[in-house]
Parts: structure tokens; sequence; C-alpha cells
């Protein structure tokens, strides 16, 4: 609910945010809604990701420093045969390979793998300044593109079944990562270690720290 049991507002709204809209889009939605300027959301959601997004309602925008920094939970769907300029579906192929058949258990052991602390580089589409310009409008306007790396986690990491589809395997867990992780940089990681290039199907965040996306309230497109 947007308002407490005794009819103030609150200052942390827990959103599910759809898939197709933007993280900002879903601030200015509640601005127009609620009338109120003041507003932020703790941790970016990509158009294509869909799930738990924290947003501080005036002084409630001083609490989202203490939730950025928390572990955060996500269902994930890897998509092994293809890799993408954007690191998901909505960038173009740009390499390819069929995956007939695929051993589970060496799939589960990859993914096993990669539990601990990675170094790797963030994706090329993504919100990181360089020059104080988005990473992301620099990819988009052809600008060669460096992306820095950086210290990802993975705390836990389950496999829940494997997909044979249109010469590709789906592969979908549940992943628990330390704040600052791109699942899509892991989605690639995964495919590397199977020797299959990788892109991210589907993403939706579950939890932040100790906040739910069963307590969420939903937003209509």
């Amino acid at each position: 609910m947007l308002f407490d049991t005794i009819g103030h507002m609150k200052d942390l709204l827990l959103i599910d945010k759809p898939k197709g809209i933007s993280s900002f889009d879903v601030i200015r939605r509640l601005r127009r809604k609620l009338g109120v300027r003041k507003m932020g959301h703790a941790g970016t959601l990509d158009p294509l990701a869909s799930g738990l997004l924290i947003v501080g309602i005036g002084e409630g925008t001083k609490k989202l420093k203490d939730i950025i920094g928390q572990d955060k939970v996500y269902e994930a769907e890897i998509v092994l045969g293809e890799k993408r300029t954007t690191g998901d579906m909505e960038g173009e192929i740009v390499e390819e390979k069929e995956v007939n058949a695929i051993d589970e258990k060496e799939v589960q052991n990859a993914l096993q793998s990669m539990k601990g602390s990675l170094i790797l580089r963030i994706p090329a589409y993504s919100a990181i300044r360089r020059g104080g310009v988005p990473l992301y409008k620099k990819a988009r306007r052809g600008e060669s593109v460096a992306p820095p790396p950086r210290v990802m986690e993975i705390k836990s990491v389950e496999m829940h079944f494997v997909e044979q589809k249109e010469k590709r395997a789906h592969v979908f867990v549940t992943l628990k990562v330390s704040s600052g992780t791109y699942i899509r940089s892991l989605a690639e990681e995964f495919g590397k270690r199977l020797n299959f290039p990788a892109t991210l199907g589907n993403l939706r965040r579950t939890q932040v720290g100790n906040f739910s996306v069963e307590d969420a309230e939903k937003i209509t497109l």
C-alpha cells in the first residue's frame, strides 16, 4: 500500500516493476500519482528486467544509500548458443554456436564453480559513467567502449532446469549476489565455462536485503 494504516504516506515503497519500462519511468509515474518531486530508487533495473524496485519518497531517500549496498536475489534465464551486443535480448547477435545437447551435470558444475568473488567486466551497455557520460550512450553512438572490470560475488546459486529450444539451451537459475554485480556479465562468463556464447534471456529481481517482491505493489504499463 502507498499509505500506512494511519493515512500517512510511506517513505519507502516496494514496487514490482514490469518488463518494458525503465526504473526512472517508475519514478515519473509515481511523481504524477503522488504529487511528490523528491524521490529516488535503490538499484536500477534494466527495462528488460522485472521485479523489486525500492523507491524512497521525501525523507525516505536518505535510507536508500544503506539499501543499495545490500545483497540481491535474481531469477534468471541464461541462453546458451548466442552472444549479443548488449548482453541481453535487446542487442544484435554477434556470435552463435548451435547447442544440440548439453549435459546438465556439466551445467551444474559450471554454475557452482562461479560461486565466490569474480573479476569481470561490466557490460558495455550499462549506466556506469565515463567522462560524465553513461557507457550505454557511448555504445549506442557507435563509440569505442572499454568497460572497466569489477569484483562481483555470487553468494549462492541454484539451477532449476535446462530447456532445449531452437538450437539453444535455456538455463533457469536463482542467484544471490553482492551489490554491484551484473547478471549479464555472469551470464557471459557462465557460457565461457561451457565453451558457448551466452546472453541473458529474462531477469527478475525477487529480493533486496530483507525486502521481498512478494510485498511489492504492481505498476501497470
